[in-house]
């Protein structure tokens, strides 16, 4: 290897600064190392040993991804580097390259050991060091505190909303099940009523085969004026057969799906006892009701704690194929109560989509933050999409929003980390660096965002095949 001249290294930005000892002493240390085009300069894990500094040529700057390899810079300006460039905190951390340097083309670059190069910025600028170590270290630590705080954040606002969620469902079977045992007891009363007035054992049997024959309540929606119309028709039906309180029992046994049809029926098995008949079935009538209502009611809670599940993967392994509309159902689900009713969701899915090889759980923390953010920019009015799609060899997941849109001098700094746009105290700035690490660290994809105002839209690229073992 040959060496740089103090004059050659002055015409580098990060070396121009500097004095002629200074120059002098860089040139007698440092090497200058040629490299082919598609030359490794230095790889990622190795050992952190020497600083690079571009001279000539150029070089792309890579990180390997769970098997694949990010771009992260691609440059020809003479003076940048890379390498062991944190070799000033010594031994404080283990001294690894994070990244991998490759030459795209011939390239020319000046090597500095790194025990050197640290030695120099310790010695040259003592306070530097320091602030530097400082601002590394304290950053660090920063970051942990408030990553974690930002996931209890995260993982307070699911439980306030599945809680909310729960809420309504369990209240209504309470509700039901404390109804049902009077129901219960009024039509064990009325049938013993019927059978103290001297109905037969052949009519009694023939009323209580009558319920199970009965057709089910309308599925359908019926219009208010429909109802209102049944009802009319049944309360006039039961006053001219001598029903009292007729307008009374209309209205449930309307609900129930009983006309003049199954009245007619009610009235032969019945005979000449039809009143306290017809009282005993809307009781009976009344019981399949609230019965019909715990079971929904529990069928909504079952529902919320299978989505869950889904959503925070307890029963799943950490990483396997899954199915991305699943993972978005159930976090769509997890923040229902955050919506709102001026915010319309839509959803477009891809059905050919194939399941997708995740850390399920680390992901639906992606959506939750791209759904939130949303729903800020929104201010509670406006359109949520959530659509999926494949992308060439990746699957596609996009959150769009009607909002306000993200400033054009803002897009290039809303994945850094303690970026925030919201006042202070209301926003941590971490949410969408913890989602970039997350797709990109984590999975090896990729998030990109084009935002103006009313069309904002956050763009997740997974890749769809499992990375190299």
């Amino acid at each position: 290897m040959s060496t740089a001249s103090p004059e050659e290294l002055r015409r580098l930005f990060l070396f121009e600064d500097l004095d002629e000892e200074k120059l002098g002493w860089l040139s007698q240390y440092g090497t200058v190392g040629e490299y082919p085009a598609d030359g490794v300069v230095c790889a990622q894990g190795d050992p952190a040993e020497f600083l690079y500094v571009l001279l000539d040529g150029e070089m792309v700057m890579s990180q390997n991804v769970r098997g694949h390899q990010v771009e992260i810079n691609r440059t020809d300006r003479p003076g940048t580097y890379g390498g062991a460039v944190q070799a000033y905190l010594g031994d404080k951390i283990e001294q690894r390259y994070q990244h991998t340097l490759r030459a795209t083309r011939p390239a020319r670059v000046f090597v500095l050991p790194a025990r050197k190069f640290a030695m120099a910025v310790r010695k040259w600028f003592p306070m530097g060091a320091h602030l530097l170590a400082g601002v590394f270290f304290g950053m660090t630590t920063t970051r942990q505190l408030v990553d974690q705080r930002e996931r209890l954040t995260a993982l307070g606002t699911i439980t306030a909303g599945l809680t909310h969620e729960l809420n309504n469902p369990a209240a209504a079977a309470a509700r039901a099940s404390a109804e049902l045992g009077d129901r219960l007891l009024g039509a064990q009363r009325t049938l013993a009523d019927l059978a103290a007035q001297g109905v037969d054992c052949t009519h009694l049997s023939a009323l209580v085969s009558l319920r199970p024959a009965l057709p089910a309540p309308p599925s359908g929606r019926r219009s208010p004026l429909d109802v209102s119309d049944a009802e009319d028709e049944l309360g006039d039906w039961l006053e001219e057969h001598g029903v009292g309180e007729a307008w009374d029992l209309a209205p449930g046994l309307v609900a129930a799906g009983i006309g003049t049809e199954q009245a007619e029926d009610v009235a032969r098995a019945a005979g000449d006892h039809l009143p306290a008949a017809m009282r005993w079935l809307a009781e009976v009538m009344e019981v399949a009701q609230l019965q019909a209502e715990i079971s929904d009611a529990m069928g909504r809670i079952t529902a919320l704690l299978d989505s869950a599940r889904q959503y925070s993967q307890l029963d799943r392994a950490a990483y396997q194929r899954v199915d991305l509309r699943e993972l978005l159902d159930s976090t769509l689900t997890m923040l229902k109560r955050k919506f709102g009713p001026d915010v319309t969701v839509k959803v477009d899915y891809d059905e050919s989509l194939p399941p997708v090889p995740v850390y399920a759980a680390e992901l639906n923390q992606v959506w939750t933050n791209l759904i939130v953010n949303a729903l800020q920019a929104m201010q509670g009015e406006g359109t949520l999409t959530v659509r999926t799609a494949r992308e060439n060899d990746h699957a596609l997941v996009e959150i769009g929003d009607t909002g306000v849109g993200i400033p054009e001098e803002d897009r290039d700094r809303i994945f850094t980390p303690f970026f925030t746009t919201k006042p202070v105290g209301q926003g941590t700035g971490l949410g969408l660096d913890i989602s970039w690490r997350i797709v990109v660290g984590r999975h090896g994809g990729a998030i990109k965002v084009d935002s103006l105002p009313g069309d904002t839209r956050f763009q997740v690229l997974l890749p769809l095949t499992e990375p190299d073992a």
